[in-house]
């Protein structure tokens, strides 16, 4: 399962902030106003936790997982007809196209020339030109790394032959709504607009 650590090291700084600012309000302001700022900061806390830990790809025999923001997504290996990273890893399927959160694209500012090896070590499939690929392709970067796992994968997969006639068991991918997450938040919003007006 891949997960950005610079995304987590966020998600640790945010929640560290939110738990200093209830402390500071707690000994300056009294219990009722920290009880006021509470769902605010549980809200961007928890948001921290949602946009910035939480996100995920996972890649098994089976196919790919995203794990985005507001949903998982299922695809399986049959569905996936080319995998992008224009702005994020990106994959093509016969349901349309879908974004890995958890694997942005680095800035054309950050693209820089790949070694011999580096070319060497990526699938023929990263390169849009002889010798050219994308920046979000480069080793090292969020959506080049997961990308050259999944990538190798459905090379192999492919070569093997398992994708020459794709049947797929659904007309959609396999969708799980984060309920508990958004309800939270709304609940959290509602509270805090509460608090705000009492």
């Amino acid at each position: 399962m891949y997960r950005p650590s610079f995304s987590r090291i966020l998600a640790v700084i945010t929640v560290a902030i939110c738990v200093v600012g209830l402390v500071v309000v707690l000994i300056q302001d009294g219990i009722g106003d920290a009880l006021s700022v509470l769902p605010w900061l549980l809200l961007v806390g928890g948001g921290a936790w949602a946009v910035f830990w939480y996100p995920a790809v996972q890649v098994d025999d089976g196919g790919v997982r995203l794990i985005n923001v507001t949903r998982t997504v299922d695809l399986p290996w049959p569905s996936i007809s080319r995998i992008d990273t224009k702005w994020a890893l990106a994959l093509v399927t016969s349901y349309g196209t879908y974004t890995a959160w958890a694997a942005p694209a680095p800035s054309r500012m950050s693209a820089r020339r790949l070694s011999k090896q580096e070319r060497g070590a990526l699938p023929e499939s990263s390169f849009v030109g002889k010798d050219t690929i994308r920046p979000g392709d480069a080793p090292g970067s969020p959506s080049g790394d997961v990308a050259l796992v999944v990538r190798r994968h459905w090379d192999e997969l492919r070569d093997a032959g398992y994708l020459d006639n794709p049947t797929l068991e659904t007309d959609r991918p396999r969708v799980r709504w984060h309920v508990i997450q958004l309800v939270a938040a709304v609940l959290l919003l509602g509270l805090g607009l509460l608090a705000a007006t009492v």
